[in-house]
């Protein structure tokens, strides 16, 4: 059975609570977002399964992880080994605000030493990509998700059968790497709840897939939407177009004032 991986939007951060919040820097979780990752650890049906965990190197991604899927400090036997997390900058949340703005690597590994491998973030990861036009930057964020993608599946490749990961990211940056953009409200750039978690395959478990595709399992699609059938490809495309659409109007600064 190919490696099952439970993709995860972080618990609530200071940003979450108003749009003038987004100008924090990296921000970390809210009381109610830490109470979120205990009642994730206690409702998460896998973890003894689960034998990689993965985040986004922002605080409020890395927090999650940790109080959600790390040691809970009361090991059942001599035996058990605290998992490592693996910082993954192609993680990383879609927008330049400051609240979507990663620190230093100098202050993350000190901040999370010895909970926290940073080996692949490099100097510089956090810093904003020029773009032109708004088409540069989806073909951006599309080739990250890719980038994402390969990056996962080259991380897990010798994973063994029914073994879990758990991959903790962002609610917008969610939908490019899933490809699935349906749910979005109106006015919101994402249809994941905080702390929701969704269970994913590789479409191609022998890795030959370029985009290295993600399909959502049955048993997941089940819990989220019980007997509806899954969206086909045209129907995502389509939303796809109208989810791009609002993004744009999200990210223009004059947006709900």
């Amino acid at each position: 059975m190919p490696v099952t991986i439970h993709l995860v939007r972080h618990a609530q951060g200071y940003h979450n609570l108003s749009r003038e919040n987004e100008s924090i820097h990296d921000p970390v979780l809210t009381e109610l977002g830490k109470q979120q990752c205990e009642e994730l650890r206690a409702r998460f049906p896998h973890h003894s399964q689960v034998t990689r965990l993965f985040a986004s190197p922002l605080r409020r991604t890395l927090q999650t992880c940790l109080l959600s899927f790390g040691d809970d400090e009361t090991p059942a036997s001599t035996q058990h080994v605290r998992l490592p997390v693996a910082a993954v900058p192609e993680l990383q949340e879609i927008s330049d605000s400051p609240c979507d703005t990663g620190s230093d690597p100098a202050v993350l590994k000190q901040e999370f030493a010895g909970l926290v491998d940073f080996y692949r973030v490099y100097d510089g990861w956090n810093s904003t990509s020029e773009w032109v036009s708004w088409q540069t930057k989806i073909a951006e964020l599309q080739a990250r998700a890719v980038r994402a993608r390969q990056v996962l599946r080259e991380m897990i490749q010798y994973a063994g059968d029914d073994e879990h990961a758990v991959v903790v990211t962002h609610g917008a940056f969610l939908h490019f790497l899933t490809g699935d953009y349906s749910g979005v409200e109106p006015t919101r750039a994402t249809s994941w709840s905080n702390t929701e978690y969704r269970s994913f395959q590789f479409s191609d478990p022998e890795g030959c897939d370029p985009k290295a595709s993600l399909v959502e399992t049955a048993s997941s699609w089940k819990t989220r939407n019980g007997d509806l059938p899954r969206l086909t490809q045209k129907d995502q495309e389509m939303l796809q177009v109208e989810y791009y659409r609002q993004l744009e109007q999200i990210s223009d600064p004059t947006f709900g004032v």
